[in-house]
């Protein structure tokens, strides 16, 4: 079992930065892809983007060029930094273990955080 307990989130205003956090328990952590999600009342799940188990990294054209994910394998983290924010960027973000799309939009992971919310005022 792992637990991801996602971390950073609040209140902004349009055009600022905010930097999530994800911390997982276990020692295999650097083992996992670690994928990052959002999702609005009466919505699905978003996809946001994702980083490999090397670094490589993946983005919805939505946040391309604006968000940035990291990972810390020594310290079981891994990161969403968000620039530029925009009122549409308002959402309850989620982090996932080995995330894996299913059927046009969907996702299933292995484990998933209990989320944050971001809310970017216009």
């Amino acid at each position: 079992q792992v637990q991801l307990v996602e971390s950073g989130g609040g209140l902004v205003q349009a055009g600022a930065s905010l930097r999530l956090s994800c911390a997982a328990s276990g020692r295999t952590f650097y083992t996992y892809v670690m994928g990052w999600f959002r999702q609005c009342p009466g919505k699905e799940r978003e996809f946001v983007g994702y980083i490999s188990r090397s670094g490589g990294t993946n983005y919805a054209d939505s946040v391309k060029g604006r968000f940035t994910i990291s990972r810390d394998n020594a310290k079981n983290t891994v990161y969403l930094q968000m620039n530029s924010l925009k009122p549409e960027d308002t959402a309850v973000y989620y982090c996932a273990v080995n995330p894996a799309k299913y059927g046009s939009s969907s996702w299933r992971g292995d484990y998933w955080g209990q989320g944050t919310q971001v809310t970017v005022s216009s």
